[in-house]
This record gives C-alpha cells, structure tokens and sequence, in this order.
C-alpha cells in the first residue's frame, strides 16, 4: 500500500484531521499523482456535511486535483514521470459501454467511480485530493499544458469542465449573447471562457457588489436582477443562459429572457423543483437543460483551450488549517473566486 499525509473528515460535519491514509499499490495501468494543490467545490461541503444524503466515512474529498506524475505502473503508455496532470470528479468507469467509448464516461452504463465519496469495483472507498498524493489509472489523469500554472489549473477539472460543457454543446461563440447567472465559483469560469469563445457575456447577480470584477473576467454588461425592473428590460435578449446557483429561482422569469430557440443550462442543484409553464419554452421552442461535468476528452479540449488563451481560475490559495474557515467562506459567499488548498502544508 501507499501512504500519504491528507486531510481526513471523520464524520458528517466533523472539522478536518490531518492522518494518513492509504492507497492501493500500482496497477498495471496506474498512475501515482504527487498532488500540488487541490481546489475546494461546494459539492465537497456538501457531502462532508451529508447534505445529499448518506456518506461515507471517514472521507478524503477533493475532485479539483493537480499535481506531477512520480511513478507509473509497468503498462502505463499515456504519462511518464514528472508530467503534470489533474484528476476531475471521476476516477474510474467500465470502459466499454457506448458512453465511454464516445468519451463521455460521466454517464457510464455500469457507473462512473467518483474521486471521493465513492466506491471502486473493487468496493474500496475512494480518496479525493485533499492528500499530498493520489493513485488513479491513466484514463482518468489529464494532461496540464504548460501554459497554465497548477495552482490556477486545479479548478478547471470541476469549475471549468461544468461549464465549458454547455457553453459548447449550445454553440457559444461570436454572435451569440450567453448570460451567465451567478458570479462564484462556477460562474467567474463560466464568464472567462464564454467571452474567450467569443460570445458577448452578460453577468446576472443579486447585486451590483461584483460589477467591477464580472467586468474585468470578460463579461460585456452586468445587471443586478435584485432592482425592480432589471429582468423585465432583458425579455428575449439571451440566446444561452448558464444558471450556476443552487437557489430556487423564477424559472418562468429566467426562462423568458431567452430568444426563440433559446437556452438555460442549469448546472446547480436547487432544493426545490423547477416551476415554469409549457407555454414558456413551447411558443419559443426554447429549451430548459441540465448539465453534468464533461468526459474526459472534453476537459482535455477545455485545459487546451485554456492554455492557448492564458485561463485559469481566480484563486485564493489557503494552507490546510485553513479548510474548516474556507468552509464556512465558501456558503457565506466570501470567496474570489475558488479556495485552493496548498497540499504540501497537510502534516499528519
């Protein structure tokens, strides 16, 4: 086995411990990541607080990982020692099924393994990348170009895949006018890689707070959907919407800033359902759309892209003690825009 330094959740809730925890010796097509930095998703405080529901354990979590390949097992073709590279939110799916051959393993016909929270087809508990290391196979590691510093990088395999994915599928480029709602952790990404696509970007928050930084990720207009009047004036102006909150919004009302053929992409997960009318998508043949991460072809395209165009996260990059207090910054809403943990500050 290999041991490593991480921090460790005990149980739901618990502050963070640093221990040591153990991974499974190399595999023939196995990659041993010595971890740089790992970013912190509110998914991660989700689950360490059991908000979706049972989990397990005591938990490692972590899927914005990004870190430099020290060893590989016998039959690894893909990497080699000393090559930098991020793991996302899945670390292992069948291979063989229609989804996974078409480079979209997210939806795995057997089920995709996620990096943490999870159980491998062994039934082994995974261990995400709040660890100075990690082992997963070569399939689920991606190249980092070196256009793109880890620190910034590691965002991009959860942050930067979950929008980049709708941004493309609905053809985001010039011409096209892409409201992105909700400036965090997911929405300073969607931003930035929407205008570098070419679109003309508009931000919609509660509040003016964010105005100067909407305009400097990219982001052409920005409106505060918090003063009377804002939404009325933007009826039928977005050919795409992506919704990066997890608030129960007025969907009828989001749904009505579309264009005819227009599209919302939500990618948070509200606790309430979605309220709308039929006649709100039929008399425009708009589209209400969900969407999840992206394959691993996908997210090599998006670190790509984002080398070519110099894109990474705004971070603020935080030591492991730090983590319980980036918690509780991350759902009050203070932070620009993504915490990343410095791994080599984990001591068990």
């Amino acid at each position: 086995m290999i041991s490593t330094p991480a921090l460790v959740a005990p149980s739901a809730g618990a502050a963070f411990e640093a221990r040591t925890v153990e991974h499974r010796d190399l595999r023939d097509d196995d990659v041993l990541i010595d971890i740089k930095f790992a970013g912190i998703c509110h998914s991660d405080i989700h689950q360490v607080r059991e908000e979706w529901g049972s989990a397990i354990f005591p938990m490692v979590p972590g899927h914005e990982i990004a870190g430099v390949v020290s060893a590989v097992g016998d039959g690894v073709t893909k990497y080699k020692v000393g090559d930098r590279v991020g793991v996302g939110c899945m670390v292992d799916s069948c291979g063989e099924c229609e989804f996974c051959k078409n480079g979209e393993e997210q939806f795995c016909s057997k089920g995709a393994v996620m990096t943490y929270n999870g159980k491998g087809y062994d039934g082994e508990p995974t261990k995400g990348g709040y660890a100075q290391q990690v082992v997963v196979s070569e399939r689920f590691a991606v190249g980092i170009p070196d256009g793109i510093e880890l620190d910034v990088a590691a965002p991009l395999l959860c942050a930067g895949i979950t929008v980049w994915s709708p941004l493309k599928r609905w053809g985001a480029g010039p011409g096209k006018k892409v409201a992105v709602i909700g400036l965090g952790g997911l929405g300073h990404m969607a931003v930035k890689l929407a205008a570098a696509l070419g679109a003309e970007v508009s931000v919609l928050s509660r509040t003016d707070a964010k105005k100067g930084d909407g305009e400097a990720l990219g982001a052409t207009n920005y409106y505060a959907t918090g003063d009377e009047g804002v939404l009325k004036g933007l009826k039928g102006t977005f050919d795409i919407i992506i919704n990066t909150v997890s608030a129960d919004l007025p969907m009828q009302t989001y749904i009505g800033l579309l264009r005819p053929l227009g599209v919302i992409a939500n990618v948070g997960l509200p606790a309430g359902n979605y309220d709308f009318a039929p006649g709100a998508v039929v008399g425009g043949s708009r589209v209400v759309a969900g969407s999840n991460i992206g394959g691993i072809p996908a997210t090599a395209e998006m670190l790509a892209f984002c080398a070519e165009h110099g894109i990474g996260a705004t971070i603020e990059k935080i030591s492991a003690d730090e983590v319980d207090a980036a918690y509780d910054r991350v759902v009050a809403g203070d932070v620009r825009y993504r915490f990343v943990i410095d791994t080599a500050t984990i001591s068990a």
